[in-house]
Formats: structure tokens, C-alpha cells, sequence
């Protein structure tokens, strides 16, 4: 049997597969992309593409797009998890040195490697987001491990070491899009990363602390890292030396824009672990329909300024100038309203000055990009002089730190059009008066209709053919066309060459028309080449320039979440909370910002008014509230006011509010809900326990901690006592951290008798005709029923079982008098189990309810 010979195409393609053995190549050929074998498999179900085969006898799987069309098919393929290798031709056909045009192999190579966490096309990224790429690095019996994080399309880099629980709070805090490692390190790495993120092993050659290093400090210009204030981090900096390596070695991106590497320095921010980030809802929900703090937050309009309100918020404050700095210009901006609205309209036509720097570094920007870039600049001017101008002094200072970038607008505006399309690649983008060359060139194009008219005229007057017509096509260029009729063709000249006949109609090719178009793409090629060079010329020149758009950007993505806040401020009443060194939290007439917005629109605001509710809690006098209240009473919504306030108020935001005082808190700590992890093999019950554990034993004095019905996933008895065991020790744990704890335990009431710091409150109801009305105000006592069968009955559960229900209901109230009465009676029997409650251990509670339940049995 014969072995079918490899075609020199297909040998071309494997040569290059080899080099990428875990990528997907997109191997250009002609006017498309065209992916084989297995790749084209994968590729097909996710592109939702044709699987076909090169030829009817190949058995190779063949897919492809249009060249065009990449950034519609790429998109899909960087979400689908996929590294792609794009594979172009790097020269054209007519300037290959084969001669055989049918069996010319072009020369072609990988231009660009993109990855889910390695990417700086606009239309694969999320505007208003980051798109980190991870790298881990630690050492054998280390509990250290040194991490970094780059966004290449915005050159953001940081790098940071700590344990596993700070390694994993800030993945979970970035949330980057691949994470790589070294190879030998896999087990390790996948055992402490429990998400879905990419992962992509290296070799641990790229994970060297001396050519790491020696990277940083070449790549930086500096002679040390000191600078940066990351010297010691010796684990950091080798992960960081990895991330640089396998951006510019491995995917071939060019890194001049990355100026800066910071330390990730989680001291410096208010501490939410991540249950308690993902309960408040702060950027995203698991429902689908929840609005989320950013959604209500979020009015920015420019991709910078929705990436930084981004970050404010998975990083909010502890340090009070720095809060207070920012509610100044908040502050600024509500008493000088009258500048508000130009400069919002200047924000509206900014474009992403950061991720437009990182495609000019890598040679990827358009003239569109350039000409977008030159509005850009113009509106950052205009911005600069409206803040200049005005009479604030905090607007002038402002107006100082925007760097002057008037001569690099002045250049753009000189070299290139006012406006023009997208596709400028297809329209001529440089103004006249730049090259005398290009505009000799342009008007050898411009007048060729005037030309060919003139041709066309002077044919029809030759030859007599009235309807003779000069079209031009891809395959013929220019030609003549007339009519099949007999009259025509006694009429055509001896000059013209038939090139095609049709139903109705003859084409012909002239010399002339032919070497006239010969010139036109000689100037057409001669135009491209010069503008080519002058935008080369224009990149150079911005290149130069890198610090001050970038150091600009920060400003404006600033600005434009302070008015972002502003806005909100503004259009639901917000105050400016007060902070002091105290350890206490004072909210008047506090309201969960996400509820209120729902309320006062238009539909909701004549039907339902929102009901606020005063938060004080004093370390000395009122550590602790019980809350207690019916189901669907407003508990859990209370717990997640308190710390969105809190967080909104410690990134420097106003709060909904009549008046806020708050001592700095340094951790927020929430509970609230559950769900079984069947992957590992955790009840709803452990789960929370796991959860509360971790709480109790990270407690520092300015913490504030929000406790949700702990202690429901099991019996009455044992959830009573853990729960009562949980306040206790909060209660006289050394650090006092504060403390709203909901629940259901009507008994836990009682723990105001035996603890000074500990309050009840409970949120109020009307009971009017056997229907339940929630007034959601918070009463400065306990409450001592659940109205669980009410609730039902709401919920539309059937008639039968809620009468049913309530006998039963009945029933057990009567035994619960009884059993009480028969207490008392027998009271020296028992007193010796529950004489002081301030003795009660977790142990020795579970023992009493277990022996008071066997007393009641026996009677």
C-alpha cells in the first residue's frame, strides 16, 4: 500500500505545531484562517464552525474562518480556556521567488500567542475589568509562597507572599485568568487552588531567583528593587521574574509599558474574607437577577475609572487621611456642581488610555487607535483647564498632577485626519501637506475616475458604441463592456482583447486600460509605504511618551469614580460619614443601599416606603446585639446593611444615612446562609462550622462580626448551646470585637441577665387578623416568637396543613406550660445542673439539655 506524501503545505504546518504541542495554531492561508486535526475537532463545537477535510482523499480534519473575521471567532476560544498560536503569511504571493504561482509555499510564522491571562485585543477583553495573569512559586517545607499578578493590557504589576489563606484571598480578590507554576510543583499547586482557573505549568528553569532578579532590575533601569520596597521578598520576586519571561520569551509581547511593580499589601486595606465578599454581593451574585454594590455604585464612563471602582471595592481603606482625602474631592465636586456636567461630557468620548499604550508598545495600534488616542488627549486638555479654572484650590491641585500632553495632541492633530471610520486601514488616514510624495501620489489616484471617464468617452466617440461602459473588477481590473448585439461587434476595435462573454454581454482588456491600472496600484502600493512609514514615525514619537499617558490615565480613571460616587450621592441622599479612632460603629437611620434603590424608583416609591434602622455599637457598654424576629422580618438584610455601610463608607463613598460615625474597622466578618459542598464532602452543618471556626479564630480588636442563625443545621438542643457557647466567648474574648448576632433561639435572650455587653433588639410585626405585618424597625428588645406558620401560609403553602399546623402548635405550647409548672415544682431536682449559667462550658450545656430532655420524658 502506498504512504500518501505529506503536501509541502501540511509539512509547513507540523514543523510549526511542534514548536506549540499544547496550543491552538490558526495557520493563515489566503484569505483565512484554517486550523487541522484534532485542533479543528475542538475548535469546530466551539466555534459552532463546518469540520470538514483539506481534499475528498485526506483523511485531515480541517475548520477555518475568514482572516476578517478573527476578532468575531477569538473571543470564543480564549473563554473556551484555549492558548492560541496565529500563524501568519509573511510575505505575499507576487513577492514570493517561486515562479510556479500554483505551488508557492509563503513563508509564514507565529506573530502572536494569546492566552486567557495573556491578551491585549479590545475585543476579547472586559472592558471594565483586569485581566491578570498569576504566577505561584514556593519552596519545599515553606508555608510561604510567593505570588504576582501582570495585566499586560494595562501594565499593572504586583507581587506579594504570604500563606495559603492569603494566597487564596487575593486570587479570589483579583481573580486572574490563568495562573502559572512550575511543572514539578502540580499537585501542590491544584491542593490550594480550589477554583476553575487556568492553570499552565513551566518549567522550573523560569522560576530562578537570580535571573528573576536580574530581569527586574534590567527591565526597571534600577540597581536594586528597594525602590519598589520588595528586595525581601525572595519567592515574590521569582514568581514576578517568571511572569516577565514567559510574557516576552514565551507569547512574544513587548513590556516598555510596564513602569512600576507595587507590593500587594493587605494590611492596608479593610479585611473581608472571601464567604463573607461573596455573601454582601459586593461585584457579583449567584442569583441571576440580584443587583450587586457595584451595579449601584458603578456610573462610570470610562474603562479606567470602571476597573479602579473595581478595585476600590475589593480593597476599601483602614487608613483615615487617606478616606478623608477622597471625601474631600467628593466633597468638592457636590458644592461645585456647576462643573460637574462638562466634564462628565468630556469623560463620555475618553477611550482606554491604558490598554491603547499597551497596543502602541506592541506595535498592534491601529490609525483608528491613534485617532481615537488624539480625542482622547484633547478631552484629558479640556478636563485639566476646567479644573484649573474653577475657583477651588483642591480642584487647582487637582488640575497640577494631570500631566501637560498638548504637544502630543498637537502632533496627532497635525499628522492625522479630524475623523474618520473604523476601517481607516482602507482610507488614506494622513492629512495633506505631511509628504509632498503622498500627495502627488493621491492625486494620481483621486483624478483615475476622471481618467477612465475620459477614456470611456473617448471610445464611445471611436468606435460609435453609445452604451460602452469601463467597470473594473478583482480578476480583470479594468475593462470595457458593451451589449452582444451584431451592431456592437462590427463596431469594436481591433486594439481590444476579449476577456469574457456573457448571456447579454462581451468584456475586453486594452493595453492602455491595463498599464493605466498597472500605475494605480503602483501609486496605491507607494501611498501605503509612505503613510506606513509616517505612522511608524508617529508610533516612535509615542513610545516617548508612555509615562505621561499612563501616569494621566490614573488621574482620570480617579476623577471619574469620584463623580461616579457623586452621582450616587446625589441621586439617593447620601451623608458624609464622620470616622474617629474610636472603637465603635454609630449609624442613624442607616438603609441597605441595593433595597432603598429598589423602593424609591418610580414604580415602588408610591407603594412601600423604606424603613431605616439605628446601628450603635460600643465596644465597653453594647459589644453584642441579639437580634431576634419572625422569619422574613428583615434580619439577615440588617447584618448585610451594617457591613456594606461600613465597606462604602472606608472607600471613601457616602452612605444611604441620616448620620454615621464609625470607628475605623479593620475586619468584617459575615455569616449568613449555607449550602452543602457535596464535592468535598461537607453537610450544610460542617460547612458552617468550618466557616464560624474560621471567624473565631482570626478575630482582631477592630473587627466586626455578623452572625447569622448559627447553629440551625442541627437539633434545638445543640444548636442552643453552640450558639450561646459562641456568644459567650465573643463576649469575653480579650480583642471585644463587635458583634450583631440574628437568630431564632428565642432563649438566647436571656443572656442579657448574665452579660453586661450583650443587648437584645428585634425587628417589630403586627399581628392584625391573623395576617402578619412587617414594619422592619428595630426595637430595643428581644423577640419571643417566630411566627413560622404565618410565614407558611404567605407562601402559599395549602389551608389543610396550616390549620393542621396550629393544633399541633397549640398542642406543644400546653406541654411546654405543663413541663414548666412540673420544673418548678421539681426544682431541687435540677437545680444542680442549672444553677449558674456563667459556669455552663460547651461541654457541660450539651450535657444539661441532654439530661433536662430525659427529665422531661420521665414525668
Amino acid at each position: 500500500m502506498k504512504v500518501k506524501a505529506i503536501t509541502p503545505l501540511m509539512k509547513q504546518y507540523n514543523e510549526i505545531k511542534k514548536k506549540f504541542t499544547n496550543t491552538i495554531v490558526l495557520f493563515q492561508v489566503g484569505d483565512f484562517y484554517e486550523i487541522f486535526g484534532k485542533d479543528a475537532i475542538k475548535c469546530s463545537k466551539v466555534l459552532n464552525i463546518v469540520l470538514t477535510k483539506r481534499h475528498k482523499k485526506s483523511s485531515i480534519k480541517l475548520a477555518g474562518f475568514p482572516h476578517h473575521s478573527i476578532n468575531n471567532y477569538l473571543p470564543k476560544l480564549i473563554k473556551a480556556g484555549f492558548k492560541i498560536a496565529i500563524c501568519d503569511e509573511l510575505e505575499k504571493k507576487e513577492n514570493s521567488k517561486n515562479s510556479k504561482k500554483d505551488k508557492v509555499i509563503l513563508k509564514r510564522g507565529v506573530t502572536e500567542i494569546i492566552t486567557p491571562g495573556v491578551v491585549t485585543k479590545s475585543e476579547v477583553l472586559d472592558a471594565k475589568k483586569n485581566n491578570f495573569l498569576c504566577a505561584i512559586y514556593y519552596k519545599n517545607n515553606s508555608q510561604i509562597i510567593g505570588i504576582s499578578f501582570l495585566d499586560i493590557s494595562t501594565g499593572e504589576f504586583l507581587v506579594g507572599e504570604g500563606c495559603q489563606n492569603y494566597i487564596n484571598q487575593i486570587i479570589n480578590k483579583l481573580l486572574p485568568k490563568e495562573i502559572i507554576y512550575p511543572k514539578k510543583k502540580k499537585k501542590y499547586i491544584k491542593y490550594i487552588l480550589n477554583n476553575k482557573i487556568q492553570l499552565q505549568s513551566l518549567e522550573d528553569c523560569f522560576f530562578s531567583f537570580n535571573s528573576s532578579y536580574k530581569n527586574l532590575i534590567q527591565h526597571f533601569q534600577t540597581n536594586s528593587l528597594k525602590g519598589f520596597n520588595i528586595q525581601k521578598l525572595f519567592l515574590g520576586i521569582t514568581s514576578a521574574g517568571a511572569i516577565l519571561d514567559y510574557v516576552c520569551n514565551i507569547c512574544n509581547y513587548k513590556i516598555h509599558h510596564i513602569n512600576s511593580i507595587k507590593r500587594i499589601d493587605l494590611e492596608k486595606y479593610l479585611n473581608i474574607d472571601n464567604f463573607s465578599f461573596e455573601n454582601l454581593e459586593i461585584l457579583t451574585s449567584k442569583n441571576e437577577d440580584a443587583v450587586t454594590l457595584l451595579k449601584i455604585l458603578d456610573f462610570t464612563y470610562t474603562p479606567m475609572g470602571g476597573r479602579l471602582i473595581n478595585k476600590w471595592l475589593r480593597f476599601p481603606l483602614k487608613n483615615i487621611k487617606q478616606i478623608k482625602s477622597r471625601q474631600k474631592i467628593l466633597d468638592e465636586f457636590l458644592k461645585n456642581n456647576q462643573i460637574v456636567k462638562p466634564i462628565r461630557k468630556k469623560l463620555k468620548t475618553i477611550y482606554d488610555l491604558e490598554r491603547l499604550t499597551a497596543k502602541i508598545v506592541n506595535l498592534k495600534a491601529t490609525p483608528y487607535d491613534l485617532l481615537i488616542l488624539k480625542k482622547t488627549l484633547k478631552n484629558i486638555i479640556d478636563i485639566k483647564d476646567i479644573l484649573f479654572y474653577s475657583k477651588s484650590k483642591i480642584f487647582k491641585k487637582l488640575a497640577k498632577k494631570i500631566l501637560n500632553c498638548k504637544k502630543i495632541y498637537r502632533v496627532l492633530e497635525k499628522v492625522l485626519f479630524a475623523d474618520a471610520p473604523k476601517n481607516l486601514n482602507k482610507v488614506n488616514v494622513i492629512k495633506p501637506g505631511i509628504s509632498k510624495e503622498l500627495d502627488k501620489l493621491r492625486n494620481v489616484v483621486t483624478n483615475s475616475e476622471k481618467t477612465i471617464l475620459k477614456i470611456c468617452e473617448r471610445e464611445r466617440k471611436d468606435t460609435g458604441i453609445k452604451t460602452l461602459k469601463i467597470n473594473y473588477n478583482n480578476i480583470f481590473g479594468y475593462y470595457i463592456e458593451i451589449k452582444k448585439t451584431l451592431k456592437n461587434k462590427r463596431k469594436i476595435s481591433k486594439q481590444w482583447k476579449r476577456k469574457q462573454i456573457l448571456a447579454n454581454v462581451e468584456r475586453y482588456i486594452t493595453e492602455e486600460l491595463t498599464n493605466y491600472e498597472f500605475k494605480i496600484k503602483i501609486a496605491q502600493e507607494n501611498i501605503r509605504k509612505i503613510e506606513n512609514k509616517i505612522l511608524e514615525d508617529l508610533t516612535n514619537f509615542l513610545l516617548e511618551k508612555l509615562d505621561n499617558n499612563q501616569h494621566n490615565s490614573k488621574l482620570i480613571a480617579k476623577i471619574d469614580v469620584i463623580l461616579s460616587l457623586v452621582r450616587c450621592a446625589q441621586k439617593s441622599n447620601y451623608i458624609c460619614p464622620k470616622f474617629n479612632k474610636s472603637f465603635n460603629i454609630y449609624i442613624k437611620g442607616g438603609r441597605h443601599p441595593v433595597i432603598d434603590l429598589k423602593i424609591n424608583s418610580n414604580e415602588n416609591s408610591k407603594i412601600f416606603t423604606y424603613v431605616s434602622n439605628d446601628i450603635f455599637l460600643k465596644r465597653e457598654k453594647k459589644q453584642i446585639f441579639l437580634i431576634t424576629g419572625p422569619n422574613m422580618a428583615g434580619k439577615s438584610a440588617i447584618l448585610r446593611q451594617t457591613a456594606i455601610l461600613i465597606l462604602m463608607a472606608q472607600l471613601g463613598s457616602y452612605i444611604p444615612a441620616k448620620y454615621a460615625e464609625i470607628g475605623i474597622i479593620e475586619q468584617i466578618f459575615l455569616r449568613v446562609g449555607a449550602s452543602d459542598n457535596i464535592s468535598i464532602g461537607e453537610s450544610t452543618f460542617m460547612r458552617e462550622m468550618n466557616e464560624t471556626a474560621s471567624i473565631l479564630n482570626n478575630i482582631s480588636e477592630r473587627s466586626l462580626i455578623l452572625l447569622d442563625e448559627i447553629g440551625r443545621g442541627t437539633s434545638t438542643y445543640d444548636g442552643i448551646s453552640i450558639a450561646w457557647a459562641i456568644i459567650e466567648f465573643l463576649h469575653n474574648h480579650p480583642k471585644k470585637p463587635l458583634v450583631l448576632f440574628a437568630t431564632h433561639y428565642h432563649e438566647l435572650n436571656n443572656m442579657i441577665n448574665y452579660y453586661k455587653r450583650i443587648r437584645n433588639l428585634s425587628l417589630s410585626v403586627k399581628k392584625i387578623n391573623n395576617t402578619l405585618i412587617y414594619t422592619r424597625k428595630l426595637l430595643p428588645y428581644g423577640c419571643q416568637n417566630s411566627y413560622g406558620i404565618n410565614v407558611a401560609k404567605l407562601a402559599g403553602i395549602p389551608n389543610l396543613i396550616i390549620t393542621r399546623a396550629k393544633k399541633i402548635f397549640l398542642f406543644f405550647e400546653q406541654i411546654k406550660h405543663l413541663k414548666n409548672i412540673k420544673i418548678y415544682i421539681n426544682y431541687k431536682i435540677i437545680q444542680n445542673l442549672v444553677c449558674n449559667v456563667k459556669k455552663i462550658t460547651l461541654d457541660s450545656s450539651i450535657t444539661i439539655f441532654k439530661k433536662l430532655k430525659l427529665f422531661f420524658n420521665k414525668q
